[in-house]
């Protein structure tokens, strides 16, 4: 049976109804995120009472915890310093790993698509898992101590500045490393003499920020046993002693600090 259009009835215009459709995906997609918010605060059992509940215990912990305690100091500085230097050594370690990693990752460079799909599966595996779980893994299978924390800091750092190394490297002018190509220049000459100068400022920013990362992730993998502040923080933690907490707190809030200035620093130097 054909369509009948009744004369004088208002019909729809195309736009209109891809109007109409547009509101209804719009009105679909809000809910569905709106569902999905709702449903994660009850998976986490999201309770601001409970949190009220508990603040008067939080404060009395904090009045308790002045006035800091300096016994020991000099230890605490070391464990700092272990910090420091676990992260240094793991962001370096990283670093070496990730210059190969990130020329097969990166699309201008590699011309083989099974090879590129591969190095970006590994650079995935290697973020996707943190440098907490790598230190368990590395802890069990090395001992206890901050060489387990430096080699879980270098291999997640691995992952981490590979793939923002391959993205610089993706985002450079073709037009010179054609042109030396053309030359007859080897790929190895192309990147040391054309690519490298050009990149290198933002592969040095890249290894700063994962520097910067690495020191304040480093601080907490003493509470598995991998060296560092973060072993006498889990210890005083334990002892309720909140007094070096505080102590501990404010040394790796320092420490944290003067890292990201100088980096800071280093970076204004190199623009």
């Amino acid at each position: 049976m054909s369509d009948v259009t009744v004369p004088g009835a208002i019909v729809p215009s195309r736009s209109d109804r891809r109007h109409v459709r547009s509101g209804f995906i719009r009105l679909a997609i809000g809910g569905g995120i709106v569902a999905v918010y709702w449903y994660s605060l009850n998976l986490v059992d999201f309770d601001l009472r409970r949190l009220v509940e508990g603040t008067p215990q939080m404060l009395s912990w904090v009045a308790k915890a002045w006035p800091p305690d300096i016994n020991g100091l000099d230890l605490l500085l070391l464990r700092a310093a272990e910090t420091v230097a676990m992260a240094l050594i793991g962001t370096t370690i990283g670093a070496a790993i990730a210059a190969p990693l990130c020329v097969l990752a990166a699309r201008n460079l590699n011309p083989f698509d099974w090879l590129y799909l591969a190095a970006r599966w590994v650079l995935n595996g290697l973020r996707g898992i943190d440098s907490f779980i790598f230190a368990i893994l590395f802890v069990v299978a090395v001992g206890l101590g901050p060489f387990a924390g430096v080699l879980g800091v270098s291999v997640h750092t691995a992952g981490i500045i590979a793939k923002l190394w391959s993205e610089a490297i993706e985002e450079v002018d073709q037009g010179p490393l054609d042109a030396a190509m053309l030359t007859g220049a080897t790929r190895l000459k192309v990147m040391s003499y054309a690519l490298l100068p050009d990149i290198m400022p933002a592969l040095t920013s890249v290894a700063l920020y994962a520097l910067e990362l690495n020191i304040r992730s480093s601080t907490v993998l003493g509470l598995v046993g991998a060296g560092g502040i973060g072993q006498e923080l889990k210890n005083s933690v334990d002892l309720l002693f909140f007094p070096r907490i505080l102590t501990i707190l404010v040394i790796i809030l320092v420490m944290v600090t003067i890292v990201d200035q100088l980096s800071a620093a280093i970076r204004r130097r190199m623009i």
